[in-house]
């Protein structure tokens, strides 16, 4: 997920700290905001990967007119190897965000994405498990990192067979 203009917006951080239920008034009153050590309204933690709706591109966002991973009468309303997303090809099994400072109302950010690490282990029923990381650095208007993201993808060399 590549994005060249991620608006860091004071409303979209309010309505996004809502949706996750935290009610830290850094979120949503710049007065309350003033007094803390970034002294400004903030993002939460994990609010860059709402960037993905910034990209046209990516897999897993609703395109009108076409079938998109939750859309339809069947479990995902798209077929295996439609290129929709969601088709059981892999899992992503982990997140991790570094912060080198945190995302303010009013940054616009650009993400970049880059191949991180790549591995395999043996599994037991869908023979190599086959890792890979993905890293997507976050930068403001100025060019400075904001925040690394590191996530990782696993899947299976095949279909995993039922354990006897």
């Amino acid at each position: 997920m590549a994005v060249d203009r991620f608006p860091v917006e004071y409303s979209h951080i309010m309505m996004f700290a809502r949706s996750v239920g935290d009610p830290n008034p850094i979120y949503h009153d710049p007065e309350a905001a003033k007094a803390t050590e970034p002294g400004a309204v903030i993002a939460p933690p994990t609010f860059v990967q709402s960037s993905a709706q910034f990209d046209p591109d990516y897999v897993l966002r609703p395109k009108i007119g076409a079938p998109w991973f939750g859309s339809g009468k069947n479990p995902t309303g798209v077929q295996p190897g439609s290129g929709g997303g969601g088709n059981g090809g892999g899992l992503h099994a982990e997140q991790h965000y570094e912060y080198h400072r945190h995302p303010q109302a009013g940054d616009v950010l650009t993400a970049t994405v880059k191949p991180g690490k790549s591995w395999e282990k043996q599994g037991r029923r869908g023979g190599k498990l086959l890792f890979q990381e993905t890293i997507t650095e976050y930068r403001d208007q100025n060019g400075d990192l904001v925040v690394t993201a590191r996530g990782i993808g696993v899947r299976t060399e095949r279909p995993a067979t039922a354990e006897a």
